[in-house]
This record gives C-alpha cells, sequence and structure tokens, in this order.
C-alpha cells in the first residue's frame, strides 16, 4: 500500500528479470532503476562526469561502470569507487509494492550530518595544484568526514576543470574554451570551506612541513599533496624564439593556450604538429575538422605504436591520413624562419634531413618537463619525478599524485613507473586523501585513458611494458573491437574501440589477475 503521494509506478518488478537496469522518467526527471538482489535502487541517470548514459554501462562485483570513461559506483549507495566523477551518484526513493515499483522524483537528502559535540579538527591539509588530482583530492576528502582546514594553492586563476577536452574537442570549434566543463560544482569550494590561493609555491620544506609562498605567510601543515602537474615542453628549434616566429609556436595546456590556438588556426590555415603523442594527434584529428591543414613530423615508424601494437597502431595511421592528415614520420625538426610577406605560408621549418614544411603556425606534443624544484627535503629522481609508496607517500606527511610520482603498480609488478593519464592522477589523488587521513585503501587499481581521433574512441585499460599474445574480438577494420595483450598467458592490458559495457566489465575485472582465456570470455559478452 502507498500512502507516499510522491511516489509514482514506474515499472513492474518483472521488468528486471532479464535486464537489471532501467532507465525510466518522472516527468523531466530520468531515473536509473538498478536491481541488487531484492532490491530496487534509484539513482541518476547520466554520469555526474560527462554526462553519460549510465543504464549503458556495465555491472559488476556490485559496481556500475560508466560507459564512456569508467567511472565506478557501488550499487548500494552510489558512493564512488573510480574517478573521472569527484561527486557521487545522486539517489532517489524506490519502493516496491507487489509487483509495482514505484519512484519519487524528489532525491534523498545524502547530506552528511554534523557532529556539533565533535572536538573540530585542528588538522591543515594543504594540496599544492587546482588539476585533476588536486579537485579528486579535495572532494575524497571532504566526502570522507575531514572537517579540517583544506588549502589548495595553483599559480593560475582558475577552478578544476576537464582539461582533456581541451585537445579533443575545443580546437574542432565543438566546444569553445569557456565550455570546457568544470571537474566540480561552481559553489564547492565556498561550500565546503576550502581556502583557494592563487599563488606560486617558493618552497615545500618536507622536514619543516612548511609551505612558503613568496611574501605571503608560510602554511605549515599536517599533511600536502603535491599534484602540479607537468609543463608541455617548448621545442628546441633555430630561431625559435625569434620575433614573428615565437608567437606562433603554440603549447596547449590549459584554456589560454587553447584561445591562442583558435586565433591562430583560421580555415585554410597549415598546421605542423610536432610529435605524435595522444595529445598532438587528437588536435591534428580536431584541427582537421576545423578545415585546417596538418603536417605531423615526429621520431619513430607508427604513432601508438608503443601503446597499441603495430596494427591498431597502423589503423589509427590509416584513419588520419584517410581524413587529410600527411605524415613525415622518423625526422624531427630543428629550425624554423619566417617566410618572407610573398610566401603563401608565414613560417618555413626545417627538418633533420635538410627538408623543409611550409605552415602557417606550429603545435608541439612533445612531452612535459616535471616542476619540482620547489620540494626540497626529499630526493627527487633525475626527470623530477618523486618516488611514492602505495599510499602515495613521499615522506613523512606528504603526498604526491599524478605525472609527478614515480609508483608501483600492483596489477603488473616490475618496478615503479610513471604514467601522464589524466585519470590515473585522480586514482593517486583519491588514495593519497584517505592515507592521509590515516585510512588505506588497500584494493588494486587499473589504468585507464582515452584517446578522441575523428569520431572515433579508443579506449586502454592497464599498462603494458611488454606482451607476447594480442587476441582480438570485433573487427578492428571497422574500428569495433577490442585487443587483448597478454604476456605469459595473463593479460596485461586491452584496448577498445565500440565496446563500452566490454570494456567497463574488464576494467572491474583487471583488479584481480586475469587470463586471457577469461579475458576473452568477458570482452565476447554483450
Amino acid at each position: 500500500m502507498n500512502d507516499d503521494p510522491s511516489m509514482q509506478k514506474v515499472a513492474a518488478l518483472s521488468d528486471f528479470d532479464a535486464q537489471p537496469m532501467k532507465c525510466v522518467e518522472i516527468g523531466d526527471t530520468p531515473i536509473l532503476l538498478i536491481r541488487s538482489g531484492e532490491t530496487i535502487h534509484g539513482y541518476q541517470a547520466k554520469c555526474p562526469h560527462a554526462g553519460a548514459p549510465l543504464e549503458e554501462g556495465a555491472l559488476c562485483n556490485g559496481r556500475l561502470v560508466c560507459p564512456w570513461h569508467k567511472g565506478t559506483f557501488e550499487i548500494e549507495s552510489g558512493a564512488i569507487v573510480e574517478p573521472p566523477p569527484l561527486m557521487p551518484l545522486k539517489r532517489y526513493p524506490v519502493k516496491i509494492d507487489g509487483d509495482n515499483v514505484l519512484a519519487s522524483a524528489t532525491p534523498l537528502d545524502d547530506s552528511p550530518a554534523r557532529d556539533s559535540s565533535a572536538q573540530p579538527d585542528t588538522r591543515t591539509f594543504a594540496i599544492i595544484g587546482a588539476g585533476a588530482a588536486g579537485a579528486a583530492a579535495c572532494s575524497t576528502l571532504r566526502q570522507a568526514g575531514f572537517t579540517g582546514r583544506i588549502v589548495l594553492i595553483e599559480r593560475e586563476p582558475r577552478t578544476p576543470y576537464d582539461r582533456t577536452s581541451l585537445s579533443k574537442f575545443v580546437p574542432s570549434g565543438e566546444m569553445s574554451p569557456d565550455e570546457v566543463p568544470a571537474l566540480l560544482p561552481d559553489d564547492f569550494f565556498e561550500r565546503e570551506s576550502i581556502d583557494v590561493i592563487q599563488a606560486e609555491v617558493a618552497t615545500l620544506d618536507a622536514g619543516a612541513k612548511r609551505i612558503d609562498i613568496g611574501s605571503a605567510p608560510s602554511i605549515h601543515y599536517d599533511a600536502a599533496l603535491v599534484a602540479c602537474g607537468g609543463i608541455p615542453k617548448r621545442p628546441s628549434l633555430q630561431a625559435g624564439e625569434a620575433e614573428g616566429v615565437a608567437e606562433f609556436i603554440r603549447l596547449l595546456r590549459g584554456r589560454d593556450d587553447a584561445r591562442g590556438l583558435l586565433e591562430t588556426a583560421t580555415p585554410k590555415s597549415h598546421a605542423l604538429v610536432l610529435g605524435a603523442s595522444f595529445i598532438g594527434l587528437e588536435v591534428a584529428a580536431a584541427l582537421r575538422g576545423r578545415d585546417v591543414a596538418v603536417t605531423v613530423v615526429s621520431p619513430g615508424n607508427v604513432p601508438f605504436e608503443k601503446q597499441f601494437g603495430p596494427q591498431i597502431a597502423r589503423l589509427v595511421m590509416g584513419l588520419h591520413e584517410s581524413h587529410g592528415v600527411q605524415f613525415r614520420m622518423g625526422r624531427h625538426a630543428v629550425a624554423v624562419k619566417r617566410n618572407d610577406e610573398m610566401s603563401d605560408a608565414r613560417l618555413c621549418v626545417t627538418l633533420d634531413d635538410g627538408a623543409t614544411v611550409d605552415c602557417d603556425f606550429v603545435v608541439a606534443g612533445l612531452g612535459i618537463h616535471l616542476p619540482t624544484d620547489f620540494v626540497a627535503g626529499v630526493e627527487r629522481n633525475e626527470d623530477g619525478s618523486l618516488d611514492v609508496d602505495a599510499s602515495m607517500r613521499v615522506a613523512d606527511g606528504l603526498f604526491a599524485a599524478g605525472d609527478i610520482a614515480r609508483f608501483d603498480l600492483p596489477i603488473e609488478p616490475g618496478g615503479r613507473i610513471r604514467v601522464e593519464h589524466w585519470r590515473l592522477a585522480q586514482q593517486h589523488a583519491r588514495i593519497a586523501a584517505h592515507a592521509m587521513l590515516g585510512s588505506s585503501r588497500n584494493e588494486p587499481f587499473v589504468p585507464f585513458f582515452w584517446t578522441y581521433h575523428f569520431d572515433k574512441t579508443i579506449e586502454y585499460l592497464g599498462h603494458a611494458r611488454q606482451w607476447d599474445q594480442t587476441v582480438f574480438t570485433g573487427s578492428p577494420e571497422k574500428f569495433e573491437f577490442i585487443a587483448l595483450f597478454g604476456d605469459k598467458g595473463k593479460l596485461v592490458a586491452a584496448v577498445g574501440c565500440e565496446r563500452n559495457r566490454q570494456m567497463g566489465a574488464l576494467a572491474e575485472a583487471m583488479r584481480e589477475t586475469l587470463s586471457v582465456e577469461d579475458a576473452l570470455k568477458i570482452a565476447e559478452g554483450s
């Protein structure tokens, strides 16, 4: 018997016999219903990260995996297990009345109760860097119940936003720099009483647990997370800093860089992309959507061969070529000069074999350097990275996440690695945040990234140092496939395209050792 007038019949319990998820609407409110045993849970229907339809995701191990970017939530509570979403799922009341499933469009109030009798937490946690990792650390600390002071220090005047869009969607005009979505609600930092300080950190003294930021008072911390990310490398070109040349060599890290790129990348112009990196080729693909001619210059034979293997790498290169991208592989640029006013192109770039390429501007995708010189009192590796343990700890009270962290990957032992993936930085930050609070997260995590080229999203799970076996399912030539990379029968990585649900299921399964044979069963599932 239903005595609550806000509860409406939205489904029959028998609807869930064949499929445990169903999306319904009450007025203008879509609600995702998920059956778990004898219970039906109601959640917001779209992922809080980028709006993916969660009903197309995977259910496994009591978790819901987002189909697009593999954000993961607990089915019982909607709590975050894996980013990139940084906020839990909004919950809706659901009731079972016989064979009727009733729900309300009024979300449940999941605001944490504050214990007014509790002693105030006097600790100060400092986070350096307001990127993906910094945002993840702030949200995790507050969701875990930390009520002490959080200080977020960032040199740029910004709040965290989804920087992956800058190379994937902004250069083509699909999204303006100002439309790049924020990672957290607009009022998050004020609502959660987080101090945001725009400043350049001069020194972090790990021994004294002190952060100096110029003329401002020093910050004494109980725990600190360094999540400053990397700085794009500027190409070393003869005459590259000359007037009339330097301003047409573009890097891409933030919104201002993207605005500058858009000002330069006018239709019918010619871009020279240095480096066949993921960012380099994403920009190349996006610029072709803007009717900009693109030539890519890079060492090596085939882009992404190291990560994807030769077959997939050649397919991606062929996709670019079919859309008009020209490649000069096995080469690197050595010099650049300004052409005279009569030339059709603004610049002339000389390659190491003496050949020249005329272009209007250069985009560099040559990797990053790590700006960790300010960290004192700990050892830094030759590349500036910091060694961390399983909790992302560098030293007592000091943690590191993202590009600058050199870490052991539990699912693939073999020594510390450093990985420049945006979502991995968020995973690091969540682990570090729990460790700052004195708790540990022992569950293995699986690296994941996605790259976008000409409407094709290619996903990568795991981290393969080497592999001796590649097993395909689907049709690679149609960009509808999963490739499983095995080493001695064990799955070490998977690459997929247009197989969102199966890749989500693999993301969960790969937390434990998984054979290629068992992975193939998951990959071939519906």
